[in-house]
């Protein structure tokens, strides 16, 4: 099960990371945003790396960007292989993105809390993060529903009054509790 969580939870973050950077484009082409160069500074600094004067490299920007998007999605993976799936799932694991963004950022002094933060800006992040969040949790609840109901949605089946997301478990396959 931990290969088929980190698979599927590593495409599901790419795959998350790529509508998120698509959108971060169309945004930026709207708003005249510019790039922000932020992932790249906390990987540098996370890894002691030599900090650029001026712009960071772009590939250390993708690197951060995309490996976070791709690790967090295991996250999202292990919470649609439990059974914690849809638009409720992926607005907690929005929660998620946002959070680990802002502790890397804080802790490596390269970025401040959000509340300093023009309202503006908050937005706009809150926005690109939930739709990375949305998207990567759509690919990760499909690949997950090919699997089956997760332990969480079959006992919710089992329970009266509870919605599961499943249909009826046949005789004799339902759990002790």
């Amino acid at each position: 099960m931990i290969g088929r969580v980190l698979r599927q939870g590593l495409v599901a973050g790419t795959v998350g990371g790529l509508v998120m950077t698509l959108g971060e484009k169309i945004e930026q082409t709207i708003t005249g945003r510019p790039d922000s160069h932020v992932p790249a500074r906390v990987l540098q600094r996370l890894t002691g790396l030599p900090e650029s004067p001026g712009t960071p490299p772009v590939p250390l920007n993708w690197a951060m960007h995309f490996g976070q998007a791709a690790l967090l999605g295991v996250v999202r993976s292990i919470m649609a292989q439990a059974g914690l799936r849809g638009p409720l799932a992926s607005a907690k694991f929005a929660v998620v993105r946002l959070t680990n963004d802002q502790i890397l950022e804080n802790a490596t002094g390269v970025g401040a809390p959000p509340g300093t933060w023009p309202r503006g800006e908050v937005v706009v992040d809150v926005l690109h993060k939930a739709v990375y969040a949305f998207a990567t949790g759509a690919v990760a609840d499909a690949l997950a529903d090919r699997g089956g109901p997760g332990p969480g949605q079959v006992h919710a089946a089992l329970r009266p009054g509870r919605r599961s997301g499943v249909g009826p478990l046949p005789r004799g396959d339902a759990p002790g509790r």
